[in-house]
């Protein structure tokens, strides 16, 4: 398995391929409806947190007109375009350590973050 993310033709925002395997665990655990969408992990970023801006994170299976969807292995991540432009050149992983497990963004655009890595500052 290939274990360097590449950007998207549609974005440079990455998934690493950490991030794809827990993607796709969290997805066959949360099968969509009958009829529906499979969901995919909502990234965004919201005003707020201790440094301007927070990042978000959510099972989602709505799609809006203009929403970029960013294929994850056999699940994918979805981007609004405002968040994007906070998240061009970032990269979605998945930390597994002792401190915890969880979703974050490592993102060349912040100047500065919080220390639980959910909220930072752009300049």
């Amino acid at each position: 398995m290939d274990t360097a993310s590449t950007p998207t033709p549609d974005t440079r925002f990455r998934v690493s391929p950490q991030a794809v395997t827990r993607l796709e665990e969290i997805v066959a655990a949360e099968p969509a409806p009958e009829g529906a969408a499979a969901p995919g992990l909502r990234v965004s970023v919201l005003a707020g947190g201790c440094n301007g801006f927070q990042y978000s994170f959510a099972l989602d299976g709505e799609r809006r007109a203009d929403d970029v969807l960013i294929p994850a292995g056999q699940s994918h991540v979805v981007v609004d375009p405002s968040s994007m432009d906070l998240l061009d050149g970032a990269e979605l992983h998945f930390n597994d350590s002792l401190m915890g497990a969880h979703f974050t963004i490592r993102n060349p655009n912040a100047t500065s973050s919080c220390g639980c890595g959910t909220s930072f500052s752009i300049d």
